[in-house]
């Protein structure tokens, strides 16, 4: 019984660790990109929100409305950049998760009839 419950603990603390992890990397993510020509160039966070915005000085020959457009289109990209990361520490966490070769889904171990 004794290597059943270490089993148990050891699985529990595994995916917590998973979790904390995910938690940590998810935190870390940052989209960023630059337009091809430099002048507008963000950065957002995980939840693509702006928390970076550089423009150069080629933005002061543009009209407003094209400076804004193009910093929201350079936002866009930069959140899909995001995304894309986010994704991956999603897909890290859900493979810890799987059951490894060999062992039922689901599997917490102890059958039916153990407490």
């Amino acid at each position: 019984m004794s290597a059943e419950m270490d089993a148990l603990v050891a699985n529990a603390t595994a995916k917590l660790e998973a979790l904390e992890a995910a938690l940590y990397g998810l935190k870390q993510v940052r989209g960023q990109f630059t337009t091809e020509d430099g002048v507008v160039s963000v950065e957002v966070n995980s939840d693509g929100a702006l928390v970076g915005l550089s423009l150069s000085e080629g933005v002061t020959s543009m009209a407003p409305a094209e400076v804004g457009q193009l910093i929201i289109w350079a936002c866009r990209q930069a959140s899909e950049d995001a995304g894309e990361q986010r994704s991956k520490v999603v897909a890290t966490l859900n493979e810890s998760f799987a059951p490894a070769a060999g062992q039922p889904a689901g599997g917490v171990g102890g059958g039916p009839d153990s407490a």
